[in-house]
């Protein structure tokens, strides 16, 4: 997997060099400086944890065979479609959010000379998706269907920031909208379609299967992704900000997390006053009453629960899948973000 993995990154330059031979925009130095700049902040930074999981997917769907050169390379640049993706969305989201920090340094639109530009950055990273994909799969069977599952994908996580974002409306905060079925709504459609579903789908597309016979597979991936992020959620106030890489901000930023969810299931009148009178409020003061009361509660045995459970579901859920290769992408999945730290 570790040369899997060197051959991955290696396909970055391929991807960005080709970019800046598209005939469809006549690059100068000046453009190329800047995009080549966006992109090396932007799209490689991360885990890279979805890219490579398209690579890692479609090996273990072809049981075992060998991968030639071509089949790493298509199977690369899907999973950097899907990082270019990542960046996409991680590049607005930061703006809409008024993040400071992303991967342990400043978010791309906190840098002086880049400011409200990081908007048409992010529109640009989103268009870069389809010339990647028309210049290397315009010829395979599966084209057309990679094309919709990306752009579904697309609406489906805009959608999901939707719902998140006005759900925090200044003006209209109100604690009582939060529920779990609320959290879950923004999580399947925020987080779960495009950070395992997508991953999973380009490689069964690239495997030669129907996307219509997968819907089980599907219904797995998106479980996962909501434990996922609960885990997330988890992380953003009790993680270690070093090793997640950003300092979070959901108590701030009045987010409808998990953790504020399971508080208002299990407080009693007093703590809820408490939440409402502090949660959302940018002064640390008030933060750090919010964080205190979820110990008071003890949300991280709530937590240990909530995923010793979710683990239990999923392996079972998995187990019961009748082909042995597609158990194995599911499994690999799993087991790459149980009791995950970061």
């Amino acid at each position: 997997m570790a040369d899997l993995r060197s051959k991955f990154v290696k396909v970055y330059s391929v991807l960005k060099e080709d970019l800046f031979r598209d005939p469809a925009f006549e690059f100068t130095d000046n453009d190329r400086q800047w995009v080549e700049e966006m992109l090396d902040y932007n799209v490689p930074g991360g885990k890279l944890n979805r890219g490579l999981s398209v690579l890692d997917s479609y090996k273990l769907l072809i049981e075992g065979r060998e991968l030639t050169d071509e089949e790493v390379f298509l199977a690369s640049s899907l999973g950097w479609c899907i990082e270019w993706l990542q960046a996409y969305f991680l590049v607005l989201d930061d703006i809409m959010d008024g993040s400071h920090t992303r991967r342990g340094q400043p978010c791309w639109f906190r840098l002086p000379k880049v400011g409200l530009i990081a908007t048409n950055d992010g529109v640009l990273l989103r268009n870069h998706i389809p010339r990647i994909l028309k210049q290397h799969f315009r010829g395979k069977p599966y084209y057309v269907d990679l094309l919709d599952l990306f752009n579904e994908v697309e609406f489906q996580t805009a959608s999901g920031q939707m719902i998140d974002l006005i759900t925090t409306l200044e003006g209209e905060k109100d604690l009582l909208k939060y529920t779990v079925s609320l959290h879950r709504r923004i999580v399947q459609y925020k987080t779960a379609y495009y950070s395992f579903y997508l991953p999973v789908a380009c490689a069964l597309l690239m495997a030669g299967e129907n996307l219509d016979n997968h819907t089980d597979v599907k219904d797995i991936l998106v479980e996962m992704g909501t434990y996922f992020q609960v885990q997330d959620d988890y992380l953003d106030c009790f993680g270690d900000p070093e090793t997640i890489g950003k300092i979070g901000t959901d108590i701030e930023d009045f987010k409808c997390s998990w953790l504020v969810v399971k508080a208002l299931e299990l407080c009693n009148e007093d703590q809820k006053k408490l939440l409402n009178e502090n949660y959302g409020k940018p002064d640390p003061s008030n933060v750090a009453k919010v964080k205190a009361l979820y110990n008071e509660l003890n949300l991280q045995d709530v937590f240990a629960e909530y995923e010793s459970k979710s683990h239990g579901r999923l392996t079972a859920a998995i187990g019961a899948h009748p082909r042995q290769s597609v158990q194995a992408v599911l499994k690999s999945f799993l087991g790459k973000i149980y009791k995950r730290q970061k």
